[in-house]
């Protein structure tokens, strides 16, 4: 492997910024508005851009803002300015698409600015998606959640294996697994890890369990009791534990009516439902539970 290819690995954002080679290196100046810039002059530099012609970005993977926070931005921009330049890409003469910095250009218009400083950048969609994705993964602004989403978009839009992805974002292998593991987890539970109801921690405890129902009534004690991430990796132990039941004459095939109703009662009770019918109809319905704290929660909605 060649030094600079060696250079290139773990470089993250800074690796895809590849500009045009007509570029000056030593142009880091802000360019004057009031004097137009041939595109080639100002690939490269730190340009003052109209605001009203910079467009978002479309791969954006931030869905949520804090109001707050870009209110304390915008009060800090109006007094000192934007420090830091964000990055687009020429769309055309009179229009830039946002690369990175989202967050800075929404407080910036927050402050009244006309104009802002930027990067200007060449990128393909593929690099487009890449960094903006690499930018707010490497700023750690970003809940689980988001960060697990924004692996798989990188897998799925960009062609990559999970050991490239690594080197992308600078983290192990092992560690963009177990983002991506958080996507397997029933929707109720994702949920909470993005809003911050259960840790990480929590969520790889519960991976450890391959039963979505018993994952979600293993998420419904820690809401409910606090659950510390050790109380849950005990309890997913006991769990483990428990003999598997092992099955003797498999039992007539359901209809697609009596499916739904085994379907509907095992929402209702938040826990695997068990429907069992003979051919002359006879049959019986298992409502298992996890402890003794289940079972009355079964009974208390059976109002007994």
């Amino acid at each position: 492997m060649s030094t600079e290819k060696r250079n290139a690995l773990g470089k993250g954002l800074s690796a895809l910024l590849n500009d045009s080679p007509n570029v000056n290196p030593n142009k880091n100046s802000y360019s004057n508005p009031s004097n137009p810039v041939s595109e080639l002059d100002s690939l490269g530099s730190v340009n003052e851009i109209k605001i009203s012609e910079i467009e978002v970005n479309p791969f954006q993977p931030r869905t949520e803002f804090d109001e707050q926070a870009l209110a304390d931005l915008s009060a800090s921009i109006k007094l000192q300015g934007l420090i830091q330049p964000i990055t687009v890409r020429r769309v055309n003469s009179h229009s830039y698409q946002l690369i990175s910095g989202e967050r800075r250009l929404r407080a910036s218009k927050m402050a009244g600015l006309k104009q802002i400083p930027a990067y200007v950048r060449t990128a393909n969609d593929q690099q487009m998606l890449e960094m903006a994705l690499i930018e707010n993964i490497q700023r750690e602004n970003l809940n689980a959640i988001e960060v697990a989403l924004s692996f798989q978009r990188m897998i799925d839009e960009c062609s990559l294996k999970q050991e490239e992805l690594g080197d992308r974002v600078s983290k192990n292998r092992s560690t963009v697994t177990n983002y991506l593991r958080l996507l397997k987890l029933p929707p109720t539970i994702q949920a909470s890890i993005r809003d911050g109801g259960i840790s990480m921690g929590h969520a790889k405890a519960l991976l450890a369990v391959e039963d979505p129902t018993v994952q979600l009534y293993i998420h419904q004690q820690i809401i409910k009791n606090e659950l510390s991430v050790r109380k849950v990796e005990e309890m997913v132990r006991e769990i483990q534990k428990a003999p598997v039941k092992k099955e003797g004459k498999q039992p007539e095939t359901l209809s697609y009516q009596l499916q739904k109703v085994e379907d509907d009662l095992a929402s209702k009770f938040s826990t695997k439902v068990k429907l069992k019918v003979n051919s002359q109809g006879n049959g019986s319905i298992e409502i298992p539970f996890l402890s003794e704290d289940d079972l009355g929660r079964i009974l208390e909605m059976l109002d007994w």
